[in-house]
């Protein structure tokens, strides 16, 4: 299973880095949209990552390796159908992403756990035509996060935790403009190199209430981070071939320049009730101070503003009885939840928010609590007032969650 994990890492790990994962005219702006919503489990319930147990994986809060009892590894991927918005006109797109990959291993009451995952994602085309004059602006990339969390168990139904996390990614952004009856076309390309570290903290706290209900509070905490951001400008004039490629008539030498990129401090706080293995409800808090990503200078303009975000985010799940003998439907995991975010993007006096609400199902695979993860997830971004753009997503994901035995004392010679 070791060589399994280690090649499968390594395949996931060139296909997360390499792929687009986003389409949004938003993702223009910054470093681009947060893509990450947490795991298929714990995104199906609104995205809360208070819950924990003991057969799944829960990469935003490092506390929750504690719970961990099998070695699990853990991989996720969605589907979006999204239709874009604007006053009388829609246009359809179709893409899919994979979301994480992600291994955890207990460690008696520690835990630890390592994987990638996306901090954001930049990918949009937009075109427009003022009288004889043509413009193109297109762009990709995206910043990806390589992670080593540990949870500790401090004393029953105490933990603490810690992730450090190397982000690394590259963002290019094109712009064409083309004019009627002029042979050339101008071209300006800027790309910026982004890397640098950070890290994350977390509790949770568990007790029980008449002996029968489990309630558990968490808090996860990132302090203000920087990264590092090497930018490049070119510019040149351009003509088209037949087949619509760009073709280089003169270009200047690149323009370099180093800077930084600053985020805001986060804090999560969450609160939730249930019975072990039966029902499970939470509801969690998010706030993030405003970032700084004036390094970036392609994308600055009076109109945008970057303030301070919020979440609210409920969700929870039902299992009608666990460990039925009989009746595989009893034993299957049903999961819901909503959320409501303010991005902390401000374009033309308008607050970029978004609301969704989703659903999903567990279904148990295997040996060792194995499973399989399905969820769905309606969820809207933006606004149509003062000629934006509405995102409207229907998103299917879906992550395989491994779990076997490892480090187990054998009890016979």
């Amino acid at each position: 299973m070791t060589k399994k994990i280690i090649l499968l890492f390594l395949l996931m790990t060139t296909s997360l880095s390499a792929q687009e994962g986003n389409f949004s005219p938003y993702s223009f702006f910054g470093v681009g949209n947060n893509t990450f919503k947490g795991t298929t489990e714990n995104r199906s319930m609104g995205g809360i990552s208070m819950f924990s147990d003991s057969i799944h994986l829960n990469l935003q809060n490092p506390a929750a390796y504690s719970k961990l009892k099998l070695t699990n590894f853990s991989i996720g991927a969605t589907a979006n159908s999204l239709e874009l918005e604007q006053g009388s006109t829609t246009d359809d797109i179709n893409f899919s992403s994979v979301d994480y990959i992600g291994v955890g291993i207990p460690l008696n009451k520690f835990g630890v756990g390592f994987g990638l995952k996306p901090l954001s994602s930049v990918g949009y085309e937009i075109q427009s035509l003022e009288g004889d004059v043509a413009k193109s602006l297109n762009g990709r990339g995206g910043i990806n996060t390589v992670y080593l969390s540990g949870g500790f168990n401090i004393i029953d139904n105490l933990s603490v935790g810690l992730s450090l996390n190397y982000n690394f990614g590259d963002i290019e952004n094109k712009n064409l403009i083309a004019q009627n009856g002029i042979e050339r076309s101008s071209r300006e390309i800027n790309s910026s190199d982004i890397n640098g570290l950070t890290y994350n903290l977390g509790i949770q706290h568990d007790f029980k209430f008449k002996n029968k209900f489990r309630v558990r509070s968490s808090v996860s905490f990132s302090p203000e981070s920087t990264l590092n951001i090497n930018n490049e400008r070119q510019l040149a004039t351009i003509i088209f071939g037949n087949d619509g490629s760009e073709i280089v008539i003169d270009s200047n030498d690149p323009i370099e320049s180093s800077s930084e990129v600053d985020f805001g401090s986060k804090i999560n706080a969450g609160l939730g009730i249930g019975q072990d293995r039966k029902w499970f409800a939470g509801i969690e808090y998010e706030y993030q101070s405003a970032s700084n990503f004036d390094a970036i200078n392609f994308n600055n303009n009076v109109d945008i503003n970057f303030i301070e975000s919020s979440q609210v985010k409920l969700g929870g799940y039902f299992i009608p009885r666990y460990n039925a003998p009989r009746g595989y439907f009893n034993r299957i995991v049903y999961r819901a939840g909503l959320r409501y975010s303010e991005t902390g993007l401000e374009f033309r006096g308008e607050s970029i928010d978004e609301f969704g609400i989703s659903f999903g199902v567990g279904l148990p695979a295997g040996r060792y609590f194995t499973n399989i993860n399905f969820g769905a997830e309606y969820w809207m971004r933006g606004t149509t007032s003062n000629n934006l753009i509405q995102e409207n997503y229907f998103s299917f994901f879906v992550s395989l969650s491994f779990n076997d035995l490892w480090f187990q004392k054998p009890k016979y010679n």
